[in-house]
């Protein structure tokens, strides 16, 4: 099986879980100011679930439109202020629990392997789209935090 199938396999085994209950439970209480930052969480959840599942799993298959939406998604995220790396790294790693604990006895070796390997590909793609934003950005310009 393919690291993309284990993936969606996990995927269509917690199909009937709201992964996002749960994961933004998760991250407000490891990053409790960051709750204020959010107008509606209902929607923020929604997007920010799906897109953070979308974006490891088209790395699984090698889509190329992951690349754009990421250094997208970091230059967009300033408008919240300097958000510090910890907490992407911080969210992508709970989206993958709450997955795990979804999928239960479906929740395989192989998948687990996939996601996280898939989830530091992520973080490593968000930390360069931060570094190049922060190169291409004009001197003066509010920067990102570390």
């Amino acid at each position: 099986m393919s690291e993309a199938a284990a993936m969606e396999a996990s995927l269509i085994a917690a199909a009937g879980a709201d992964i996002r209950l749960p994961l933004f439970e998760s991250f407000f209480a490891a990053f409790p100011e960051r709750r204020a930052s959010f107008i509606s969480v209902d929607a923020a959840s929604r997007r920010m679930t799906d897109e953070t599942f979308e974006m490891m799993l088209g790395l699984a298959k090698g889509e190329a439109w992951v690349w754009p939406l990421v250094t997208e998604l970091v230059f967009t995220h300033r408008s919240y202020g300097a958000l510090p790396i910890a907490e992407y790294d911080a969210f992508i790693d709970m989206t993958v629990e709450e997955l795990g604990s979804a999928a239960g006895s479906e929740w395989t070796a192989e998948a687990a392997a996939a996601w996280l390997r898939h989830a530091a590909a992520l973080k490593a793609m968000i930390r360069k789209a931060r570094s190049e934003w922060k190169s291409a950005m004009p001197a003066g310009a509010p920067q990102l935090a570390e």
